[in-house]
């Protein structure tokens, strides 16, 4: 009896598959698209930012697509697995870009619709707190999406700043203590340090950073308020 062949993971697939393109996501302010990765049988949607397409910011260096890889090494090494499977690919279509898996949300649910039911608390509280150690400058309510009976967290080119920059609309949560696996796991990814595939994203002074982040989120020991002028992100959702 012939064993059965494991489909590829979604890494491989985004990875290695062909990629198609289906056309750009309206309303984003670099190029956006819609694309399709295919390996073998499987076949899944994906986003595919191309350092081409990028818009010049006068506070943030070049390269959403590393800080997008960045944000999702970090949810993994934290063990909190937040960010959707996203990859780096020199070969794309439009060239060097990130692409990360489109995971099948409702269409209908973000941070706004998701704080009215209790039982999203903790992981609303948990994405605060990511946000705080990757120094979001840009979680807008859309993107915290709900597919797959989980939260995710989506959209993190603009992250990972050595200056304070964290503008969010999760303030709700401003002041809780911070769950005990939260800080346990901020903990153990401090004891274990950063992993390589994080490290080689991020110059020195932005890994110092966010080192720092993290040792400040735990000494507090609670969600911190608004630090700076421009606490929220336009627009909101």
């Amino acid at each position: 009896m012939s064993t059965p062949v494991s489909a590829p993971a979604p890494t491989e697939v985004l990875r290695r598959g062909d990629v198609t393109v289906h056309g750009r996501i309206a309303g984003s302010s670099n190029a956006t698209l819609l694309v399709t990765c295919a390996l073998e049988e499987e076949e899944l949607l994906a986003v595919y930012k191309p350092v081409a397409g990028e818009r010049e910011l006068w506070d943030f260096d070049p390269g959403l697509h590393r800080r997008e890889l960045a944000a999702r090494e970090l949810s993994v090494a934290l063990g909190w697995d937040l960010v959707p499977e996203t990859v780096v690919r020199d070969d794309a279509p439009f060239g060097t870009g990130s692409l990360q898996r489109v995971v099948p949300e409702d269409g209908t649910s973000h941070y706004f619709t998701l704080r009215e039911e209790a039982r999203w608390h903790p992981d609303l509280r948990r994405i605060a707190a990511f946000d705080v150690v990757a120094n979001n400058a840009d979680r807008k309510s859309g993107h915290v999406l709900l597919a797959e009976d989980r939260l995710w967290a989506i959209d993190h080119g603009l992250t990972f700043h050595t200056e304070p920059k964290l503008r969010t609309v999760i303030w709700d949560f401003v002041g809780d203590v911070l769950d005990d696996a939260v800080a346990a796991d901020l903990r153990a990814f401090l004891d274990r340090g950063l992993p390589p595939p994080l490290a080689e994203l991020l110059d020195e002074p932005e890994q110092e950073a966010l080192v720092d982040r993290v040792v400040e989120l735990l000494a507090d020991g609670c969600l911190p308020p608004p630090r700076h002028g421009r606490p929220y992100p336009w627009p909101l959702v």
